[in-house]
């Protein structure tokens, strides 16, 4: 098994094509299909569903992949602090539940650091998501909350992915909605005020268990229930039905503007919202300083 073979099965996963991988690779496709039957004959695990339509990994293969990010990655990390590569830049990835003022702390992190020398990425993505990203070293970091409904669940997928959680803040539940929606005057909120009006929640996929919601208070029985894939579409909910959504409180104007608000819910419900490191790995400086930046919203907690 070598680091080029690992390199193989990631870029065949990554296009699910062994000629867009090849092409990728510049090798030859054949050399490619050859590397990998080697590699699967080696590790006695077919990796590749191989059809007409292209490549589709196998559950075997899935696991392996996982750990030959790792490998890469680990390899890459090496490579950047002990071999100068004149030209190349380093990485950043972030993978995050909807939070604004987790996108603002990325926002202000590439501000210092700028894009001459950094290559960044940043996934606002599904909770599950955000954990398949740390484990397999798509992400460095990922942001998440819990709370005590999930922390159980949570917890135990985190120790079987060999991640570690640490806390960032902790925070009341909020109402987010419209200004202009009825109930956005008022100090504080009841669920039962709340009944008339649909609530708003991200879209969990194939993974959509309770515990894998991004909203707290996911097991309440709400009369209007409206799902969508991406915040903007929430936004627009907002304003159009006088929907609403539940939040941490920590509002970014200067990212969604300043026709929204957060308002206390009657709720004893406390939500820990923390990141995600790979257990034994060093977080990088670009990494720190992220946290640095996501760590001052804790003043901001209403």
């Amino acid at each position: 098994m070598t680091l080029t073979q690992l390199r193989y099965v990631i870029a065949i996963a990554d296009t699910h094509s062994m000629n867009e991988a090849a092409r990728t690779l510049f090798i030859a496709q054949p050399s490619l299909s050859q590397a990998v039957r080697e590699l699967e004959a080696e590790i006695g695990i077919t990796l590749f569903n191989r059809n007409n339509r292209g490549v589709r990994i196998t559950p075997d293969g899935k696991e392996f992949l996982g750990y030959a990010r790792q490998v890469v990655e680990q390899y890459r990390l090496v490579e950047d602090r002990y071999i100068e590569k004149r030209g190349s830049k380093k990485k950043f990835s972030v993978s995050m539940q909807h939070y604004t003022f987790a996108v603002k702390a990325f926002v202000e992190m590439v501000k210092q650091f700028g894009m001459d020398e950094y290559e960044f990425a940043v996934h606002e993505t599904k909770t599950y998501e955000v954990i398949e990203d740390v484990k397999s070293f798509r992400s460095e970091i990922g942001i998440l909350y819990i709370n005590d409904f999930n922390h159980a669940v949570l917890t135990k997928l985190f120790q079987e992915s060999e991640l570690e959680f640490h806390e960032i803040l902790k925070c009341g539940i909020y109402v987010y909605m419209w200004k202009g929606h009825p109930l956005a005057g008022k100090e504080e909120i009841t669920l039962e005020e709340l009944d008339e009006y649909p609530c708003l929640s991200f879209e969990q996929g194939t993974n959509n268990s309770f515990y894998f919601a991004e909203e707290v208070l996911s097991t309440y029985a709400y009369k209007r229930l409206i799902k969508a894939n991406d915040r903007a579409t929430l936004l627009n909910l907002m304003v159009g039905l006088n929907g609403y959504t539940l939040c941490s409180g920590i509002i970014c104007e200067s990212l969604n503007g300043s026709d929204y608000c957060a308002v206390r819910l009657k709720s004893d419900e406390v939500m820990t919202i923390g990141y995600l490191k790979r257990k034994g790995t060093a977080i990088s400086p670009l990494g720190q300083k992220y946290l640095e930046e996501i760590g001052k919203f804790r003043e901001s907690v209403l």
